[in-house]
C-alpha cells in the first residue's frame, strides 16, 4: 500500500502526512477555548435535575442504542434544540445512544449539517 509523502505545514515544519502540526493543535485549543468562554454552561442550557430524571427514565423505557443495538448510555436529541425548551422537552424527538455512537457518527452528522446552509 502506498505511503503519502510528508507535507510542510503553514509555519514552515515538515508533518507527516497523517499527523497535526503542532502549531495546528496550539490553534485548535486557542480556537475551542474562545468557544468555550462564550458558551452557556450545561444547566444554562437545560441540563439540570429535572433533565437528569427524565433522562433516567427515558434510559429505562428505551435501554438499547437505536444506531447499534448496544446498551445505551445517552438521550440525544435527534434534532439539535440550539436552545429552543419546546424542542428540548419534546420526547418524540429524543433517542438513546451509546457514547461512540453519539461521539463519533451523530456529531459528524451534525457538524455537516451546521456547515451546509439551507435554501
Amino acid at each position: 500500500m502506498p505511503v503519502r509523502p510528508p507535507r510542510i505545514c503553514s509555519c514552515g515544519k515538515m508533518v507527516p502526512s497523517d499527523a497535526k502540526c503542532p502549531c495546528q493543535i496550539q490553534r485548535a485549543a486557542e480556537r475551542k477555548a474562545r468557544f468555550d468562554k462564550t458558551r452557556p454552561n450545561s444547566s444554562q442550557r437545560g441540563y439540570n435535575r429535572e433533565w437528569a430524571n427524565a433522562r433516567a427514565r427515558f434510559l429505562r423505557q428505551h435501554p438499547y442504542c437505536v444506531a447499534c443495538g448496544a446498551k445505551a448510555s445517552l438521550v440525544d436529541h435527534k434534532t439539535p434544540h440550539r436552545g429552543d425548551q419546546t424542542i428540548f422537552w419534546d420526547k418524540s424527538r429524543w433517542q438513546s445512544l451509546c457514547t461512540p455512537c453519539h461521539a463519533g457518527a451523530k456529531q459528524r452528522l451534525e457538524r455537516r449539517q451546521h456547515r451546509t446552509p439551507t435554501p
